[in-house]
């Protein structure tokens, strides 16, 4: 019943009692929340169920996961739970074993592997026989269909739970890059799942507060202005390295030095006009793009599809499509190493030709594709030193192989298509994970030869800002000297100031043997064990197939000498760095 105090008359309290009287906790909470975001305080007359603790578990190399677990968190609160968020690489089993509703979100990187900060935890996980038997779980795992082992890590936590005694209340939702909707379905799933059948919604008594007319994020990129766009190499280098420089103004976007800047590019026109030849189209037939509408086909392969990338998930779709036997036999399970063969160095357009020789309709071409998805991209400056403005270092992937020319989709479409004055789409992906000290007073070591010396100079522009006291070496290496020192005059100009402390370079072909980054740290292992000890923090940015994991290796036999300790007793030493925040690493 209302109170007589309540400012209604009395035929509507009258109406308002007998309403409310036909609706069940869950129908009132909702209310409650729908009555708050509308500003209304009688919402705070209301009161939630609580829907108990909850724990979201994650683990993040690019912030993606991060993120989600942090949405899932708010969304959970907004139900009754009392939910916390954990990085993997915080949590200890028996904490874990504490947790009797558990969502975890977890992505796969590379060929199969877990996120840099949760190797840690998942080794350990995966052979311990904790028992989680009064412990309700479900998962969300990130990855990419373009790679064999996608989502791997999502499964074998999904499956390890389940073996360790867990409850699983939700089917495992496997996130290709584009995952809004199939993680907000899972989100929905899971939470109904945990959540006792009276729980309701939180209370949200105030008005909320006002929010721009226009928020620019993922959902809703910035169309940033190109200001400047230079060619960073020299000429007779066969290397196209480009600075491109965006301007923020009036975005409402901010970052952080170690944040990636995702662009959203579009396919280029003779790479759509092959694929429309290949499928045996005109370009003018109408399709329906997902959450846009009817384009004409061509537009939609330039704008919203991902026309390259081959994988399984494709194949498959297009061994439907196109009703190939053939097709289908390639992709038995008997036949992974014929299929891994087939698709190296080839793309979508190769499969069409190969495996429907006659042609597809412009429906069937668009359902064996995905979402275009966007390019992440270190970015390569400080807020503090260009303001408004954000900077990027891309290397125009360009390659021959099977017999056709093939272009890397984003890195091209700057490259090749952007100029200064014309706009491009983005947003700031926030990578907590790649961080400067707090303590300007940290000495900081960074390996970034390529492309990986983009955070680095962000890094050396902060601090030079800040007129941060604490120690910057460098580690830089390229091809050549004269053709490819990156930003060669702005380190010089560190070097003399101050800012930067230490700069060694490698040139691998400027001399018969091929000297790398790792190279010159073994040279200097002796100062790099010094700076460690007196706490450095260690940086790694580019390759991650090659570089990362020589240098990874590189470390670990600077430590086992320089300390005069087992290689054992090292590894212990470099994982401590990474449990510590000490040694972080964006590689790709």
């Amino acid at each position: 019943m209302l109170p007589e105090h309540a400012p209604f008359t009395s035929d509507q309290r009258t109406a308002l009692d007998s309403l409310l009287a036909g609706f069940n906790p869950v129908q009132r909470g909702w209310l409650s929340g729908f009555l708050a975001a509308s500003g209304t305080s009688a919402a705070a007359t209301l009161a939630p169920v609580s829907a108990g603790k909850l724990t979201v578990l994650y683990g993040t190399e690019s912030g993606n996961s991060e993120v989600l677990a942090d949405r899932a968190v708010k969304a959970a609160k907004k139900r009754g739970f009392q939910a916390v968020m954990k990085n993997m690489s915080e949590i200890s089993l028996s904490e874990l074993a504490k947790s009797t509703k558990l969502l975890v979100i977890v992505s796969t990187w590379g060929d199969g592997e877990p996120p840099e900060t949760a190797v840690s935890f998942c080794k350990e996980f995966m052979s311990s026989d904790l028992s989680l038997a009064g412990v309700r779980f479900s998962v969300c795992g990130l990855g990419d269909t373009a790679y064999e082992k996608f989502c791997q890590i999502g499964k074998d936590v999904d499956a390890r739970l389940e073996a360790l005694g867990a409850t699983r209340v939700s089917a495992r939702q496997d996130c290709d890059v584009d995952y809004e909707d199939a993680y907000a379905g899972w989100l929905e799933s899971a939470l109904s799942a945990l959540a006792p059948a009276s729980a309701a919604a939180v209370i949200q008594s105030a008005a909320p507060a006002f929010a721009p007319a226009v928020e620019f994020g993922k959902k809703n990129p910035f169309p940033a202005e190109t200001l400047d766009k230079v060619v960073l190499n020299g000429e007779g280098s066969t290397k196209e390295t480009l600075h491109f420089e965006f301007s923020l103004a009036t975005s409402g976007l901010s970052y952080e030095p170690g944040d990636a800047l995702a662009v959203i590019p579009v396919n280029a026109p003779e790479m759509v006009r092959d694929i429309i030849q290949a499928a045996k189209l005109t370009g003018n037939e109408e399709v329906e793009v997902k959450a846009v509408g009817r384009k004409l086909l061509a537009d939609a392969l330039r704008e919203d599809y991902d026309i390259t990338a081959l994988s399984r998930a494709v194949l498959t779709k297009l061994a439907e499509a196109g009703d190939s036997a053939a097709l289908r036999e390639l992709l038995a399970e008997d036949a992974k190493e014929r299929l891994k063969e087939f698709s190296a160095g080839r793309e979508i357009i190769d499969a069409i030709v190969e495996f429907a020789p006659n042609g597809l309709s412009a429906d069937a071409l668009t359902s064996i594709l995905r979402k275009l998805p966007p390019r992440l991209y270190s970015i390569a400056s400080s807020p503090l030193a260009h303001a408004d403005e954000v900077h990027l270092t891309v290397s125009a992937v360009r390659y021959e192989s099977h017999g056709r020319k093939r272009n890397g989709v984003c890195s091209t479409y700057l490259a090749d298509h952007v100029k200064p004055g014309d706009q491009v789409q983005v947003f700031v992906q926030p990578n907590k994970n790649f961080r400067l000290p707090a303590d300007g007073t940290t000495p900081i070591i960074m390996v970034g030869p390529g492309t990986g010396i983009a955070p680095f100079r962000a890094f050396v522009e902060h601090r030079a800002a800040l007129g941060s006291p604490g120690k910057n070496w460098l580690f830089f290496g390229d091809q050549h000297y004269t053709y490819d020192f990156l930003y060669q005059l702005e380190w010089q100009e560190y070097l003399k100031e101050g800012a930067l402390t230490r700069l060694d370079v490698a040139f691998s072909r400027d001399q018969p043997e091929k000297v790398y980054v790792q190279h010159r740290m073994l040279q200097q292992a002796k100062d790099l064990y010094q700076w460690l000890e007196e706490g450095a923090h260690f940086y790694v940015c580019g390759d991650a197939t090659h570089m990362a994991h020589d240098v990874h290796e590189t470390l670990i036999s600077i430590v086992e000498s320089q300390a005069g300790i087992s290689r054992e007793a090292a590894e212990a030493y470099v994982e401590n760095l990474k449990k510590t925040k000490r040694y972080q690493r964006d590689v790709y």
